[in-house]
């Protein structure tokens, strides 16, 4: 349950953070409220799952999956550059959260 609602916010962040961009210092309306509303629902569905995830895996796997995603929509639908270093950036993000879950288990 608790890496599903995990899951959940995620998606909401990811998504009101893609909002964020097209709201353009959120001078258009419903990017904003989709902005606004994502994180609302992104927070509320973090604080449940620190009911049974520990804060540092969930901050974590939050954090890491949630600055790949957006890494990866900016490349691939708001034409960011795609360089080596972003690809080796990224993939040290994943290896981060990969090492502090691996590194909590013990």
């Amino acid at each position: 349950m608790g890496y599903g609602l995990l899951a959940g916010a995620i998606a909401a962040e990811v998504l009101a953070t893609t909002a964020m961009k097209y709201s353009e210092g959120f001078s258009k309306l419903w990017p904003s409220l989709i902005t606004v509303v994502g994180y609302v629902i992104a927070f509320s569905l973090l604080a449940q799952t620190l009911k049974t995830l520990s804060i540092g895996t969930a901050y974590a796997i939050w954090a890491g999956v949630g600055t790949a995603a957006v890494a990866a929509i900016g490349m691939v639908f708001m034409n960011e550059s795609a360089s080596l270093a972003k690809f080796a950036g990224i993939g040290l993000v994943i290896a981060g959260v990969v090492v502090l879950n691996v590194g909590g288990a013990h």
